[in-house]
Formats: C-alpha cells, sequence, structure tokens
C-alpha cells in the first residue's frame, strides 16, 4: 500500500471523529475501507470484519469491563461512597481543608471500586459539594476538588481505560492494575497536598476566618442535597463496618487477581457478586438492583462494540504498514526517545481537548504502543504514562467530559462550566506532575507488577 493510501486511512478516521460521527462507526467504516484499498476485494472485506468479530467478542476479557462497572454501581447506589466520604472527613479533622481532603481520599477509596471517573464525579458532586459549600468552601474551589479527584477513577485499578489499553496491546490486565497503584496513590497525595497547603495560605477558600470555621446560606437546591450534616447522619460504628467490608470486596477481588487465583474476569465475577450482596444488607430495593443491571447494559454495550471496530482498525494499521511508517518517520526526526515521548503526550494533550479519553486510546495506542517498545519504553510504565496524560482531557476545556458531568450532578443551578475549569486547574497540572515523574522514574510503575 501506498504512502497516499495509509495518510488517507488516518484522515478519514480523524475527519469522521471531528465531524461528530460515533468513534465506533468511524473506526470500523475506515478499517472496511483499508481492506478495500490493500485487497481490492469486497468479499475480502466482509470476511476479514466476520472473523474479527467472532474472534473479540468471543474473547472472556470483553465481559471484565461490564462486571468491574456492576461492582461499582452496586456500591455507589447502596451508599458506600458516602460512607467513605464521611469516615474521611472524621479522620481528616486535624487538616486544614479537610472536608476537600476528604473527598480526595474517599475518590481514592471508590476508584479501587469502580473504574469510572465520570460514576466518581456524579456521586460526590451530590455528596462532597453540599457539604464543602454549607461550610463556606468557595464555589470554583469546591468544585475544582470533586471534578479534579475524580480522575482518580480512571488511575486506580480497576480502570475501564487500563482494560481497554490492555485489550488493544495484549497486555496482562493483572500487571496493569498493579502498576497503576503507586501513581495513583501519589496523584492523590499530591492533591491532598495542594488542598492543605491552599487552605493554610488562603483560609478563605474553606470558609475559615482567623482559624474559626462558618456556615454559609445555602440554595433551596443545595441545602436539600447536602441533608442535616455529614456528622449527624449514621453511626460511626455502621459506617466503619460498611467501609471494611468495601475494603475487603477490594481485597478481595483485585487480590485474588494480582496473586493470580484467578483470572481478571472471574475476580470481576466475583467483585460484582459480591458488590450485589454488600449492597442488599444495606437495603437496595430489587427494583435499583434491574435499574443497575440496565444502567450497565446500556453503557457496557456500546463500549464492548467500540473495543470490536478499534482492533479492526489496528490489524488494518498492521497490515497496511502505517504503524512501520509512523515509526520510521518519528525516527528519522532525530528527536530521541524523550523527544518522541513528548511529542505523543502533546498529541494526547490536543486531543484531550477535542474527544473523550477512551476514543484517544483507541485513536492512537495501537500505532504510539509498538512505537514505544522499540525505543525502549517500558510498556506497562508507557500505559500508565498513556493514561494519565489523557487524564489531563478529562479536565480541559472545551470537551472536559467530567466538568461536565459535574455541571449537570451538582445540586447548584448557578454553578458555570468556567468556575469548575478554573478551580480544576491544580489538579491537572498534579496529573501532569506524576506523567514526568514516571517519565524519570518508570519503577514507581513496574515496581509491584515486578514482585
Amino acid at each position: 500500500m501506498g504512502h497516499i493510501d495509509m495518510i488517507a486511512i488516518v484522515a478519514v478516521v480523524l475527519g469522521f471523529v471531528f465531524a461528530g460521527v460515533h468513534i465506533a462507526i468511524a473506526l470500523g467504516i475506515t478499517a472496511a475501507l483499508g481492506i478495500y484499498l490493500l485487497t481490492g476485494d469486497i468479499e475480502v472485506v466482509r470476511s476479514f470484519v466476520a472473523n474479527t468479530a467472532y474472534e473479540a467478542l468471543r474473547d472472556y476479557v470483553f465481559a471484565v469491563i461490564p462486571l468491574f462497572m456492576l461492582m461499582g454501581d452496586f456500591l455507589a447506589k447502596c451508599g458506600a461512597a458516602r460512607d467513605l466520604y464521611t469516615l474521611g472527613n472524621r479522620a481528616s479533622k486535624w487538616l486544614p481543608g479537610r472536608l476537600a481532603a476528604a473527598t480526595i481520599l474517599a475518590n481514592a477509596l471508590f476508584g479501587f471500586v469502580t473504574g469510572v471517573s465520570i460514576a466518581a464525579a456524579a456521586a460526590f458532586s451530590r455528596i462532597a459539594y453540599p457539604e464543602m459549600r454549607r461550610y463556606g468552601y468557595r464555589r470554583d474551589f469546591a468544585l475544582g476538588c470533586v471534578a479534579g479527584s475524580a480522575c482518580l477513577g480512571m488511575l486506580i485499578p480497576p480502570s475501564v481505560l487500563m482494560i481497554v489499553w490492555c485489550v488493544l496491546t495484549e497486555l496482562s490486565i493483572g500487571k496493569l492494575f498493579l502498576a497503576g497503584v503507586i501513581p495513583g496513590l501519589l496523584a492523590a497525595a499530591g492533591m491532598i497536598v495542594y488542598v492543605v497547603v491552599a487552605a493554610k495560605l488562603k483560609p478563605e477558600l474553606v470558609g475559615e476566618t482567623h482559624a474559626s470555621r462558618r456556615a454559609v446560606p445555602l440554595g433551596a437546591d443545595v441545602a436539600r442535597a447536602a441533608g442535616p450534616g455529614i456528622e449527624d447522619e449514621a453511626s460511626f460504628r455502621a459506617m466503619f463496618v460498611s467501609m471494611m467490608l468495601v475494603i475487603a470486596l477490594i481485597i478481595g477481588t483485585l487480590g485474588s487477581i494480582w496473586l493470580g487465583l484467578c483470572t481478571p474476569t472471574e475476580g470481576a465475577g466475583i467483585g460484582a457478586v459480591g458488590s450485589l450482596i454488600l449492597a442488599m444488607i444495606k437495603g437496595i430495593k430489587p427494583r435499583e438492583v434491574w435499574q443497575v443491571v440496565l444502567d450497565v447494559g446500556r453503557t457496557s454495550g456500546p463500549l464492548l462494540l467500540l473495543l470490536f471496530c478499534a482492533q479492526l482498525y489496528s490489524r488494518v494499521l498492521s497490515m497496511t504498514g502505517f504503524t512501520e511508517a509512523a515509526k520510521t518517520f518519528l525516527l528519522a526526526t532525530g528527536a530521541g526517545p524523550w523527544g518522541i515521548l513528548l511529542v505523543m503526550v502533546g498529541i494526547w494533550f490536543v486531543l484531550g481537548c477535542l474527544i473523550d479519553s477512551i476514543s484517544i486510546i483507541l485513536l492512537t495506542v495501537p500505532i504510539f504502543a509498538p512505537i514505544a517498545m522499540h525505543l525502549g519504553f517500558d510498556p506497562l510504565a508507557f500505559a500508565i504514562m498513556g493514561i494519565l496524560a489523557i487524564e489531563t482531557g478529562l479536565l480541559t476545556p472545551p470537551f472536559g467530559i467530567l466538568v461536565f458531568t459535574v455541571k449537570a450532578a451538582v445540586p447548584d443551578k448557578n454553578v458555570e462550566l468556567a468556575e469548575i475549569f478554573r478551580g480544576s486547574i491544580p489538579y491537572w497540572v498534579v496529573l501532569l506532575a506524576v506523567v514526568a515523574a514516571l517519565a524519570v522514574f518508570p519503577q514507581l510503575a513496574t515496581f509491584l507488577p515486578s514482585l
């Protein structure tokens, strides 16, 4: 295949995406076009698509995503997120900006359950934001804390982005889950350091003047969401038991995968069943169970179609020689491994301003991952760097899907998107700082998987 045809394949898929065509359709049509340009036989195109679909959809790894989504949604529905936030609030009373720190701590723990940043953003918009506003936190500071810390859901395992990356690159899901733990905790620590320092330097951000906390009047919607106050809602013992059960579920699910006792699919199944049992103990209703199953089906169904089309597109890129041509071109620039890595991160960052994270992975990872391996980057460290760089797009205008999620979920009709973007900037900086740390010290990602 000529260079013009290879460039045309990439140009067509980008044209479809930026024109607003669904990413699965864009990838599928472009892959079919590539096979036709390669063979000139429509029957070969039909056979290739059918065989790829059969091989992809019969793979048990495709069940991992909906099962982990079920695990997270059951726990979110039964109030586990509120319990985690309440205990985080009590445990961080000695910290300046303790409600913001509690939000970050709860999001980190919730990330071990959900693997979906949007779920965390929606949950804590209703739980943490009203409580922070009740104690006088400045609105953009509270909104930025909710949106920024929700990014931890995609970085701390189990993460949907990690699973998608593994499906495309054939990395071990269990090893990539392990690789994300230290960078995820490092990002959470960086966020907590920021809110503590900000609260110390500018007490008015957290509703404090001369070390005195003040409660402020709220609008009706925010007051209803805030309720009677986190401190008065449930007994400490009940919340502690709830948290310990959640932690036991996390250890049982992820530990069984990391120790090799079961496959990721089997571990996800254990987690889904365990979360359902815990939700039933906490009083979830049968109607809510059915609603969770339907919601997960509506979310994961299109995602599985995306993965199939992405595998099809990845195979076509390999067959047409585009990946090899891209590698040759980048190496010929003389930029060296670090320069090429910087170019990749820059592309991820620009795309993050325009399209969602999963689409970015589907479009770029089939091209970037082989190049990174050729340059000598560890595949696990590169994957975490990529996911972190792409995560910055969740907070970047004009797309910023987490920002739009917080705007839709927060019980305050006067909130503006600009406020959320402005409050999220420090968390965006923290994510980029962890990317830089991983580039210099890849052992942050490779240490746990190598044990």
